[in-house]
């Protein structure tokens, strides 16, 4: 039997201010194709001012430590563009991901240079079923302690992986 090799995704998480229609993003992480990790806290811009207790709940990161730590948000649509020039990235929250991407690239007046696409769309049918129970196998056996961009990502990256074996 000839095995075929695995195409790897990139994935992208996103963290955010909230979960509605004003909330923006405060940090992107990116898991690459060879597991190289990106990720960058997203400092908000004047005009971003929603905030949610229940998103600061899971994520922990305070408007304080994003202003102190974060990079402008042009930088971090800047650096995604060099990172992913012409390539198809994946999220597993695809609705609210794309989201807060738009969010982020139409504040700075630029355009992402790949494509956000749902990680449903290159999932098997295997896949789908037992996604859910492999994704909390990931993290517990990574034990990744922060619910935070690039941890989500390689998570649902490995996920993938595992799910497709």
């Amino acid at each position: 039997m000839e095995s075929v090799s695995m195409v790897i995704p990139i994935i992208m998480d996103i963290e955010a201010s909230g979960f509605g229609r004003d909330s923006y993003p405060i940090e992107i992480g990116v898991v690459n194709e060879h597991g190289q990790r990106y990720c960058s806290l997203v400092k908000p811009m004047s005009h971003w001012n929603t905030w949610s207790d229940s998103a600061y709940a899971i994520h922990g990161i305070s408007r304080e430590y994003l202003a102190l730590h974060g990079k402008e948000a042009s930088v971090v649509a800047r650096e995604l563009n060099e990172l992913l020039r012409g390539k198809r990235v994946f999220s597993d929250g695809w609705v609210s991901d794309h989201g807060w991407l738009s969010t982020l690239y139409q504040a700075v007046g630029m355009w992402p240079s790949f494509t956000l696409s749902p990680i449903e769309g290159i999932q098997t049918p295997d896949q789908h079923e037992v996604w859910d129970e492999t994704l909390l196998t990931i993290r517990a056996l990574h034990k990744e302690q922060r619910h935070r961009a690039s941890s989500d990502a390689f998570a649902i990256q490995q996920a993938f992986i595992k799910s497709r074996m």
